[in-house]
């Protein structure tokens, strides 16, 4: 086996779902895996809102559900509601599960774009049984028959991420994974090759590997201080540069849903734990200076700090390429979206994945960095664009900031799935994707973007028949919805089970 000693460089959500996932999957080889992070290098640490697919992750691993939630003051959530974004005065969640039925065989958005032209119908998030949930505090976990509306949705977590961080760690440690305290100050490369060839730490010890991970974050130690990578920024359609985090107590009840407000200059994130809230200000520099950042994150919070400001600083975009050599970049070493969808730690798991798929075993082959950097180029962009699309749906002509979102030019990608949508009410498909049709059309109807024909096949169907059976799934929703434990009796329930 070639890879013989890998050396993940940085600590945090990324390095430790590194070390963790590659100590699971290589236990039973001789691979050595080492991590090597500073105690003096503080980490992001904002990353506390998930999407559905850390589930997968966390049972990959064996994760008991009710310990992971009990060690990361962790909550249930069913997706994110959207306040302000298409007009002031808006709001609309975006769930993890689909919108009503299929009626004659066509597509229910359909049907519901049909009725609408035609007279008074529910708001589009009446057909979501998460919806309906989550706007009553109430979480019940999804069933497994097929033919149930219990199985017609999914969920995510809200956890605190330095706690998970640490129940990582201990989990990677004891399976073999050594962490080394020290601050990476130089690599060293082969000159014909241009591998990495060990790292300087600030001590003067050397380290050697095979392989090299990249988690250091937005520096890029390794993928771009040594390497020299480049970034494509994306900066003109994602004009947020600027985050300040600030928790404060929990003075509500615990929504089992994230909260995105927009404001002025870019928006106001919620994220209600078990111990506390998570709070943000995401914004542009261009268009708000700091001390009105804060200002405006103050008079957003439901309680007083709990904490200092944490401010961070980022460019969006990606490294253009995310494996080089024998470096491989996961985390904000690789790029980053804003974390208005909660993609943070999805990317990280993604390229985990990738990396094991693609795991160097028995010669150096450049096409495996080749493709994984393929995939991982066209997840971001797929991502870029759902990101933009929050952005640029907007009526909102009320600041500079939300008139440069309203009429910027679009990538071509985006610009091409939303004239489809708004011709016809065509949702681009594609396979494998984060986020599928549900989600573009939680968006593209929760601001406001509405086509200008429904599918005709829809008219083959009579309307009293469509009438009756959004009647029908309407009060269905809200009756099952209300039946829910709330949200508060779900986490008492699990935190039962963990200490049992």
């Amino acid at each position: 086996m070639l890879v013989k000693r890998i050396l993940i460089v940085g600590g945090g959500t990324a390095g430790w779902m590194t070390a963790a996932a590659l100590a699971h999957k290589l236990g039973s080889t001789p691979v050595e895996i080492r991590l090597i992070e500073s105690a003096e290098v503080g980490t992001v640490g904002v990353g506390e809102a998930t999407v559905p697919h850390i589930r997968h992750y966390n049972a990959t691993l064996g994760f008991d559900e009710a310990e992971f939630m009990a060690r990361t003051q962790g909550t249930f959530k069913l997706g994110i509601e959207f306040v302000n974004w298409g007009r002031i005065g808006d709001s609309y969640i975006h769930p993890f599960g689909a919108f009503g039925g299929d009626i004659g065989g066509v597509p229910f958005h359909h049907q519901w774009l049909r009725m609408r032209q035609r007279g008074p119908v529910p708001d589009f998030e009446a057909f979501s049984l998460p919806v309906q949930a989550a706007r009553r505090g109430r979480f019940r976990h999804p069933g497994t028959d097929p033919a149930s509306p219990l199985n017609s949705y999914n969920y995510a977590y809200q956890f605190d991420a330095g706690l998970y961080a640490r129940f990582l760690r201990e989990y990677a440690e004891a399976r073999g994974v050594q962490r080394k305290e020290g601050k990476v100050v130089d690599a060293a490369l082969e000159g014909e090759s241009g591998f990495v060839r060990s790292v300087t730490l600030e001590n003067g010890e050397k380290l050697k590997a095979d392989l090299f991970v990249d988690c250091s974050g937005f520096r890029g130690l390794l993928i771009e201080q040594a390497l020299k990578t480049g970034y494509e920024e994306w900066t003109h359609w994602l004009p947020c540069d600027r985050a300040i985090a600030l928790p404060c107590a929990n003075e509500e009840r615990i929504a089992p849903f994230t909260r995105a407000t927009a404001q002025k200059s870019g928006w106001v994130w919620k994220i209600p734990l078990q111990h506390r809230c998570g709070n943000g200000h995401v914004y542009s520099s261009g268009f708000l200076s700091d001390e009105d950042a804060l200002e405006t994150l103050l008079g957003a919070i439901a309680a007083p700090p709990m904490a200092e400001p944490n401010r961070l600083r980022f460019v969006t975009g990606k490294r253009r390429r995310q494996w080089v050599g024998n470096v491989v970049a996961i985390g904000l070493s690789s790029g980053f979206l804003e974390p208005l969808e909660s993609t943070s730690i999805h990317l990280i798991q993604l390229a985990i994945g990738r990396l094991l798929d693609l795991f160097p075993t028995q010669a150096w082959d450049p096409l495996d960095a080749e493709e994984f950097n393929r995939l991982m180029a066209f997840e971001y962009e797929r991502v870029r664009d759902f990101i933009i699309l929050h952005y640029h749906a907007t009526q909102r002509d009320d600041s500079d900031f939300w008139n440069h979102c309203r009429t910027m030019r679009l990538p071509d990608s985006l610009e091409y799935k939303m004239a489809l949508f708004r011709e016809r009410g065509v949702v681009v498909n594609y396979r494998d994707g984060m986020f599928l049709e549900p989600s573009w059309l939680a968006v593209y109807l929760g601001q406001r973007v509405l086509p200008r024909h429904a599918d005709p096949l829809a008219e083959k169907v009579a309307e009293d028949q469509v009438l009756a059976a959004m009647a029908a799934m309407t009060a269905r929703n809200i009756a099952m919805a209300d039946g829910f434990p709330t949200h508060e009796a779900a986490l008492a329930e699990l935190a039962a089970a963990a200490a049992a």
